[in-house]
């Protein structure tokens, strides 16, 4: 006698979810989602925020884009720097204007968990999220159904993770080509030459890019990764656009940008 398998299960952490929980109507059929006045505190105080291969060429206008490891080359908009800061996400909890704001970002509070080992997939809200709350502006469910807003999210997050699971493909990709290795940021002052290294991260090897034979070259192409290596090359000029983001959030002149500040 068959029995009818359970819901997927929670298991191990979701980056920046305080409380996640498989969304259904018996908990959450009084939930509503009302607009925070900090709507992006959840992630104020983090450096990094993960990227599906699709987001890169948007998100290099912005950010610079690293890779996790050479071992798990996950590319990362990198948001803050030396202290556990979102430079982006201002002292009001609002995402900077005219930026890219990445998909992980933007699903939030709503996510896919999905079987281990299985193909099935469960929503899941985070219930600490600021903007769930009994009665909210906007239902999660009506007469115990998503509504048209909850569906929305559901079909967004469903994109998100086709979205993810091609990066997966893309993440082997990478690391196959053995071009990701360990590098440094670095920034000159004006009034110096001598450069600062600063920041430590996974990045294209550049010099290995223009070592490439012929053949390996033409498997990269056929790969269709290199627009992706070259745009993960030409963000790291956003390293200095973050430095004086740091410098005008927090009132330093340019000798002063690598100042440690106490944010308590």
């Amino acid at each position: 006698m068959s029995q009818t398998p359970g819901a997927p299960q929670i298991t191990g952490k979701l980056f920046l979810f305080e409380r996640p929980e498989l969304l259904n109507k018996e908990q959450h059929g009084n939930l509503g989602v009302s607009p925070p006045a900090a709507p992006c505190k959840f992630c104020a105080n983090v450096a990094a925020i993960p990227l599906t291969a699709s987001e890169i060429p948007a998100a290099v206008k912005d950010y610079p884009v690293v890779f996790l490891s050479a071992e798990e080359p996950v590319p990362l908009a990198v948001v803050g720097l030396i202290d556990q800061l979102n430079l982006f996400v201002d002292e009001n909890g609002k995402w900077a204007d005219d930026t890219y704001i990445p998909g992980y970002v933007r699903r939030y509070p709503f996510a896919i968990a999905s079987e281990t080992g299985g193909e099935r997939l469960a929503i899941v809200v985070d219930t600490a999220y600021d903007g769930i709350v009994p009665g909210g502006e906007t239902p999660l469910f009506d007469n115990g159904e998503p509504t048209q807003a909850t569906q929305q999210a559901i079909e967004f997050c469903k994109a998100y993770e086709t979205d993810r699971r091609m990066t997966d493909q893309f993440v082997q990709l990478v690391k196959d080509s053995g071009l990701v290795k360990p590098q440094a940021a670095q920034y000159t002052p004006r009034d110096s030459s001598e450069p600062k290294p600063f920041a430590q991260y996974f990045g294209v090897d550049e010099q290995g890019m223009n070592e490439l034979t012929d053949e390996q070259f033409l498997t990269l192409r056929k790969s269709n990764i290199l627009p992706f290596l070259y745009a993960q090359l030409m963000s790291l000029g956003n390293w200095r656009n973050l430095l004086m983001r740091r410098a005008k959030r927090f009132g330093l002149t340019e000798d002063e940008v690598f100042k440690q500040i106490n944010l308590n």
